[in-house]
């Protein structure tokens, strides 16, 4: 049809070629043409594009000769364009299509007035048929849309009579879709004649209250429905939507199921909520956790803002809201002490967030506030034990170490004062653990009374503490507060089981003057103590630079010790133990001899000790053990050999295993065997000890309490096992001829040996009074330089065959 058109237009203007063009935002296409071989051209380029400024025709007699056109490819190309005719192509609403032209190679003067009408009347014709076709297309699309809508349509003639339903019309009512036109739709919907009633007051369209629509089964389905009026002319007749509402009246009911349940939910929070506006800053909602967790009833809360309702934080709480409205869409954490009508602080923390509302944006401020008053509380008493001690509630060891870091690094003059507790082990053996955690409670105690507002007082270990002494003159502050600790620590502390009876030695170190750095200064505090308890109990050392020069000179015998024990360089002698009813040898005491091949002798209780400390005293005691045994089975049947055994040999749990092959290897009778124990050994694990010494004993092997009266708790110890003999200690028979108070403890442990069947072996006698007035007290054997130094193995048989002793004693 548009073919025919460009056609009549060429032949009734007499013209070569002819177009109806197109255009769209970049481009001008010939939908038919005439004589053109060209399918399209860009917008710009196009001669059509001039029509679009105006609505009537558009006439160029020489294109070569309009500025405009004269350089256009196809004025100047092959196609050599002289002469162009065109007429706007403009829809009924205005819109410029393109335009209907005739172009000819030859100039022409212009158009006649016949011309003109022709070109217009079929630019009209174009522009009818481009319409009429959009129109067709529309009424498909609009049938294709309907079929595929997902509600219902129905058009009907003004009597209710339905002209047209689509497919879900047919599925809602379960009807085919045939049967439905000429039915009256008041059968399928009876809502129908009062929506129709209701548009007749002036309404464009209406929509029923709660319609529904009959099935064909004859149940009703709950429907949405839209009715307007439809038509062209004088046929008008009207369009009813209708929408399957089941799913949405069930929405509905869940929706409302929901809001009952939020509203439940809200009330049932364990937290506190509110709402308030955001302009007034009132509250217009609050839950019941809310009226308990502020103490305030609803009815006074709502209508009311913060300010009114607390006088002393109001200001901050709408502070608070202003900053989360400030901050839109972002939820807002604040911490406040709360006041309660009753007197009770607690601590709130609040979570606000701005909303819109139906009336504007950001209408409310909506808020949630927990009581966090027990999870402060917590974190604070973490922090309290993160940095001080459960027990004691002094600085613990790592809060200790970061304030001398602190202290140092700012250049404070200062002293630190390292104490450690004597006989705590005992008390807690005696008394347990309970009472135990009750004495360094009170150790605490005192020691904190001592100390300074600046000073620092920590417990850095079991029965160990620290104190830092800061401000004025610290080193006499430093050496009066050592002095009035070992006072105060050496009176007794009542426990509720009983009276703990302690001591304290103290180590004092300077900073800066013998050190400025942490690790540096610690370990001449370690250093000082050491020194301090190894002069005896309740002893104050200050650190001297000597005492690096002695721990270096200790490391370095114990590096030559530990290769004396393996070249087997450490020996045996032995000191006679004389028999009081026969003045004749019973048994020798092993005492471990060393001879340093630079240095000499060593003293035993030197490298015995450093032995203990790097646990060099396992494999020696083993090597000892093993040496004696050999040698007493060298001597005559009656006599027996003493061993002494140390607390770490004891506890590295082998002992029993060393002593059962010593006694196989060498061959020695067990009953000979006499393994001598101090209190120490005892104390570090009673229950695990005696068992220990229960299966010894039990194998025939006599086991000797050394060193009694000296320790803590040993009385105690007598009552769990049953020593074969208790050895006095040599300082009281030292003082034995000037001390009455040496002579009274000697008979009291005389007496209790002889109550509870145990020999009594005084050690240490030099001359013959203390001799005399030993026997005279019972001891049952004696033991001194008076008899013997220690001898060789051989000569232990010697003098037992020479009864020299026999006289000696007699």
């Amino acid at each position: 049809m548009f073919d025919q058109i460009t056609r009549v237009a060429a032949l009734a203007l007499g013209a070569h070629h002819s177009a109806v063009t197109l255009i769209d935002d970049r481009r001008a296409w010939f939908k038919s043409r005439h004589a053109l071989s060209i399918g399209e051209i860009g917008r710009d380029e196009s001669f059509c594009t001039h029509t679009l400024s105006s609505r009537d025709l558009l006439v160029v007699p020489d294109l070569t000769a309009d500025p405009r056109f004269e350089n256009h490819p196809m004025v100047r190309g092959d196609l050599g364009l002289r002469f162009y005719a065109g007429a706007p192509l403009v829809s009924a609403d205005g819109h410029h299509l393109g335009a209907l032209c005739v172009l000819d190679t030859r100039r022409r003067a212009g158009l006649s007035v016949g011309e003109r009408q022709i070109l217009r009347g079929l630019a009209a014709t174009t522009v009818q048929l481009i319409e009429t076709r959009r129109l067709r297309t529309i009424g498909v699309i609009a049938t294709q849309v309907f079929d595929h809508a997902l509600d219902a349509v129905i058009f009907t003639a003004e009597d209710g009579t339905i002209v047209f339903a689509n497919g879900p019309a047919a599925t809602l009512v379960g009807l085919p879709h045939a049967e439905l036109p000429g039915r009256a739709i008041t059968e399928l919907f009876p809502a129908w004649a009062e929506m129709v009633r209701l548009l007749a007051g002036g309404a464009r369209d209406v929509s029923a209250a709660n319609p529904e629509a009959r099935h064909a089964s004859g149940r009703m389905i709950p429907v949405r429905a839209t009715l307007g009026r439809v038509g062209v002319a004088d046929r008008l007749g009207y369009a009813t939507i209708v929408q399957d509402a089941s799913a949405q009246r069930a929405l509905e009911r869940e929706s409302r199921a929901a809001q009952d349940l939020l509203e439940t939910v809200i009330e049932q929070l364990p937290a506190m909520l509110f709402v308030k506006d955001s302009v007034t800053g009132q509250y217009l909602l609050v839950n019941r956790a809310g009226e308990v967790m502020s103490g305030v009833p609803r009815e006074r809360l709502i209508g009311r803002t913060a300010t009114q309702l607390y006088s002393e934080l109001g200001a901050a709480y709408e502070e608070q809201d202003q900053d989360a409205l400030a901050h839109p869409g972002e939820a807002r954490t604040f911490e406040n002490e709360f006041i309660r009508p009753d007197g009770e602080r607690i601590t709130l923390r609040t979570t606000r967030i701005v909303l819109d509302g139906p009336a504007r944006d950001a209408q409310y401020v909506v808020g949630l506030s927990e009581d966090v008053s027990e999870e402060r509380r917590a974190k604070a008493e973490i922090l309290r034990l993160a940095h001080f001690d459960a027990l004691t509630g002094l600085v613990n060891r790592r809060s200790y170490l970061d304030r001398l870091d602190e202290l140092l690094a700012s250049g404070t003059a200062l002293a630190l004062l390292a104490v450690d507790l004597d006989r705590f082990r005992s008390v807690n053996d005696l008394f347990g653990h309970v009472t135990g955690d009750f004495v360094l409670a009170a150790v605490g105690e005192r020691l904190r009374a001592l100390a300074g507002p600046l000073d620092v007082v920590a417990r850095v270990g079991g029965d160990e503490f620290v104190l830092l002494v800061v401000g004025d003159d610290p080193v006499r502050r430093a050496q009066a507060i050592a002095a009035a600790a070992v006072t105060a620590l050496s009176r007794p502390i009542a426990a509720p089981i009983g009276t703990a009876h302690l001591g304290a030695s103290i180590g004092i170190v300077l900073a800066p003057d013998h050190a400025a750095e942490t690790a540096a200064l610690r370990h001449c505090g370690d250093l000082a103590l050491y020194d301090a308890k190894a002069r005896g109990r309740g002893a104050i050392s200050v650190y001297d630079p000597a005492m690096d020069a002695a721990a270096r000179d200790r490391r370095a015998l114990e590096v030559d010790l530990r290769a004396a024990i393996e070249r087997g360089e450490i020996g045996l002698l032995y000191q006679p133990v004389l028999t009081v009813d026969s003045g004749s040898i019973g048994s020798a005491e092993a005492l471990a001899r060393w001879t340093h091949p630079t240095r000499g002798p060593i003293k035993p209780d030197l490298f015995i000790a450093i032995a203990e400390e790097s646990g060099l005293i396992v494999p020696l005691g083993r090597m000892l053990l093993r040496q004696a045994c050999f040698d007493a089975a060298t001597w005559p049947e009656h006599l027996s050999v003493a061993v002494n055994l140390s607390p770490v040999q004891f506890h590295a749990g082998d002992v029993q295993d060393t002593v059962v092959a010593a006694l196989a290897d060498s061959g020695l009778s067990p009953h000979r065997l006499k393994l001598e124990v101090t209190e120490n050994v005892v104390i570090h694990d009673v229950e695990r000890t005696f068992v220990a010494l229960e299966r010894l004993r039990a194998a025939g092997i006599k086991i000797l309490m050394d060193d009694f009266g000296t320790g803590y708790s040993s009385l105690g110890y007598f009552r769990r096992f049953p020593f074969d003999e208790v050895k006095i200690d040599q300082s009281f028979v030292h003082e034995l001829e000037t001390s009455p108070a040496a002579t009274a403890i000697i008979r009291a442990i005389v007496g209790l040996g002889e109550a509870l069947g145990m020999a009594i072996v005084a050690e240490g006698v030099e001359t013959c009074a203390q001799r005399d007035a030993l026997v005279l007290a019972g001891c049952t054997h004696l033991q001194g330089y008076l008899f013997s130094r220690a001898v060789s193995s051989a000569s232990i048989a010697a003098l037992e065959a020479s009864g020299l002793f026999d006289r000696v004693v007699l």
